[in-house]
Order: C-alpha cells, then structure tokens, then sequence
C-alpha cells in the first residue's frame, strides 16, 4: 500500500497495524515514494540467560598479565 504524507498523519494507527500484519506500507511524497514502515524484528536474546548453567572457572580479566602472556597477544612469542 502507498500512501501520501498527508494520508499518513491521518491514518498512522491503521498504516502501522498493516505494517505489523505484514503488509507493506510506504508513504509518498507526491508520487515519488519516500519512506517505509516496517516492523522492528523483535529479539529472543535476554541478558543473563545462561546464569547459573555455566560451570568452572574462566580467566580473571581484571588481574595484570605477566610479560610472557602480553608477548603472545603481541605476537613476539
């Protein structure tokens, strides 16, 4: 569906349920399209989601390395 800027302004609540629907929606000025609504794609990633299921020990990145470790991430060793 295309629709005018004027159109638009009058009309957002139905142009973003067709967007959420699926349709495509696209606003125009004139007759030269601009614009499109689409859907933001909502993420299933939450923070914290292994909590608890990880088990042992990593390395402590807040402690100095000694200068033999900062020479293999320099590449020297």
């Amino acid at each position: 569906m295309q629709v005018t800027i004027h159109a638009a302004k009058t009309n957002l609540s139905k142009l973003i349920d067709a967007a959420l629907s699926g349709e495509e929606v696209v606003i125009a000025k004139g007759r030269k399209p601009v614009v499109k609504i689409i859907p933001i794609v909502q993420s299933s990633f939450k923070i914290g989601l292994l909590k608890g299921q990880v088990a042992g020990d990593g390395p402590d990145f807040f402690e100095p390395i000694d200068e033999s470790e900062v020479a293999a991430w320099e590449g020297i060793e």
